[in-house]
């Protein structure tokens, strides 16, 4: 099925639930037997030829006739074993008990009494900004489930208590009764599907074939079937932690999340890899994380990232609505929230400290070999910052530019602002460094850089989305002595909408059409790839990559890429947020589409059509 298909049927699949939610039901759960008698069928098939041909064969009735019955009737038994008995791994994490942490059961037991939720079996804390609850089937198909809630330590670390309290609400809130035991049946159904539909990719023969025929037709159809269901349930799941928590706290802490997680990804990570330059033995992040989150994120980064965050639509690729969405579900004003107060931390007892400094210790483990890479590529930056700084008297701005980058890959607060001056001097409208110079600036400097924006709207349009973006955030944050300027406001807001039509083209481009059309040869400079492998190092369900330069019709201008990754050992919904989070951070020197060898694009085309791998770990 192709994806404008399954498109076609989640719409369908809306407008039934919409119209009619009982027999939209109905229809979900007949379909979702349909596959149970499917396997049930396939059982009962393989049985009954097995209790023809055996007693034959027993009695002497020797015939080569009978052997390939018997081998299809195996063959048939063993597909649907595995079907019924498909096994899943239980989350990672370290357990948490009750002994060790009495606040965070006791409160987890009060939303269970609340909501009327089946029991938590096992508590586990992970090193992700996240929180989660798992039915994990027991025996597959069928049987009972097990519930495993996992929380991430850095949400812990970045929310206080009620905010973090809402998160677990909406998270039991899926297991809630009535309503919700069908809805968590029908998600342990599909996650079963996707894990069977995965273990059977690889089967051969006849009975391989037909069953892979099968999940070809009815998995695409079921998770269509299903999608509205599943999202119904995450708003149903958003009222709930409204209601026991307050819906004012539960909107704040969804705005908090999308924010604090932005500047994760955009701002300490990629500082705290940067600490590799004088150590050459890996560092643990966590205690900084800690320190860090106490602080307000910078405002200006805040607004843009929450309006980054509002602009995204609910997709099809992700149950999950968008944050405008829920937050209109809610009937919550998506604003930049107060910032939490306190943490979170003491749910998990009086000795937080050692949480802490557990989970760097793994770190370190886990990222050893990653880290002396990059601490090697990154004396690799500091030679070759030598050499550009020996002749920065006859730089060019791009020279300049690549200086200043790589000083700051060094030291994320190297005071690199007089090159990027330096670079408008030798070239007075070159955009890297109009962009760059802005973050240079003091905060109080708002004139200063207004007045580099429209230089760089002035100067193309390639870079006019972000000048836009940029004024615009820059303008919605209060500043101390500032007034709000509600002229350069609507001229700003003016040009993003105009600038937003243009990129909204370029992007389609880029990731609406066919994935091979208007591909070249990467055009990365060795340093560039060099950079960009000891990115890709560090991403360790990553075995091989791809790149390629999409050439763009809106920007012929624009370096713009798609990236291909073989993502072994991941199912679908964790390869998609992982190449979403790729997609923001890599260091690319353009935008760039990220996608994962599966059904679309399988790993045949892409090795067939994407020129060699860039990286092989």
């Amino acid at each position: 099925m192709d994806q404008a298909d399954f498109v076609h049927l989640v719409r369908m699949s809306e407008h039934a639930s919409a119209d009619n939610s009982r027999a939209y039901r109905r229809s979900v759960a007949v379909f979702a037997a349909l596959g149970y008698a499917w396997v049930l069928g396939c059982l009962a098939l393989a049985i009954g030829i097995l209790m023809w041909v055996v007693p034959q064969l027993l009695q002497g009735r020797i015939r080569i006739a009978l052997v390939w019955p018997l081998l299809g009737a195996l063959g048939l038994l063993w597909v649907s074993l595995r079907a019924l008995w498909v096994r899943f791994e239980e989350p990672t994490g370290v357990e948490v008990t009750a002994l060790e942490a009495p606040e965070l059961f006791e409160a987890l037991e009060r939303i269970r009494r609340k909501i009327k939720g089946p029991a938590i079996h096992k508590v586990t804390l992970n090193d992700e900004f996240n929180a989660s609850i798992q039915q994990l089937p027991r025996f597959g198909l069928l049987g009972g489930a097990v519930n495993h809630l996992s929380i991430g330590l850095p949400l812990l670390m970045a929310l206080d208590r009620p905010r973090f309290l809402a998160v677990l609400a909406h998270e039991y809130g899926h297991l809630r009764g009535d309503h919700g035991q069908f809805a968590a049946w029908i998600y342990r159904t599909r996650l079963s599907w996707m894990r069977l539909n995965h273990s059977l990719a690889d089967d051969e023969g006849p009975v391989g074939a037909a069953t892979q025929a099968f999940m070809r037709w009815y998995f695409p159809r079921f998770s269509a079937k299903t999608f509205a269901l599943a999202r119904q349930d995450e708003y149903e799941a958003d009222r709930i932690a409204g209601k026991l928590l307050g819906r004012q706290v539960a909107a704040a802490a969804l705005a908090e999340i999308e924010i604090r997680g932005a500047w994760l990804q955009a701002n300490f990570w990629s500082q705290h890899w940067c600490a590799a330059a004088g150590n050459p033995l890996p560092v643990g992040p966590y205690r900084s994380m800690r320190r860090r989150l106490a602080e307000p994120p910078d405002a200006a980064f805040a607004n843009d990232a929450l309006r980054q965050a509002l602009k995204r639509i609910s997709s099809v690729d992700d149950t999950h609505p968008g944050l405008r969405d829920r937050m209109e579900a809610l009937d919550a004003v998506p604003t930049v929230p107060d910032w939490s107060r306190g943490t979170a931390l003491g749910l998990l007892g009086s000795d937080a400290k050692r949480w802490v400094s557990h989970f760097d210790k793994q770190w370190c483990r886990d990222n050893a070999t990653q880290w002396k890479q990059h601490h090697a590529w990154l004396e690799r930056v500091r030679v070759r910052i030598q050499t550009l700084g020996e002749a920065t008297a006859q730089s060019n701005a791009v020279e300049l530019v690549e200086l200043a980058r790589l000083k700051r890959h060094l030291d994320p607060r190297a005071d690199v602002r007089a090159l990027f001056e330096l670079a408008l001097e030798r070239s007075p409208e070159h955009p890297a460094a109009l962009r760059s110079l802005v973050s240079c600036l003091p905060n109080e400097d708002r004139d200063g850089k207004l007045a580099l924006l429209h230089r760089l709207w002035d100067a193309g349009s390639s870079d006019r989305y972000w000048a836009a973006r940029t004024a615009l955030a820059e303008l919605e944050t209060p500043r101390l002595g500032m007034d709000h300027d509600a002229a350069a406001f609507k001229q700003w807001r003016k040009r993003l909408d105009r600038a937003q039509e243009s990129e909204e083209r370029a992007w389609e481009e880029l990731s609406g059409t066919s994935f091979f059309s208007q591909i070249a040869r990467h055009d990365l400079s060795s340093f560039e790839l060099a950079e960009l492998q000891s990115e890709l190092a560090r991403c360790a369900p990553l075995t091989r990559c791809w790149l390629v330069r999409k050439n763009l019709r809106e920007h012929p201008q624009r370096r713009a890429y798609l990236v291909f990754f073989e993502l072994p050992g991941l199912d679908d919904e964790r390869r998609y947020h992982l190449c979403r989070t790729l997609e923001r951070n890599l260091c690319l020197p353009g935008p760039a589409v990220a996608l994962w060898a599966g059904e679309s694009p399988t790993l045949q085309e892409i090795g067939r059509s994407a020129f060699e791998p860039v990286y092989t770990r």
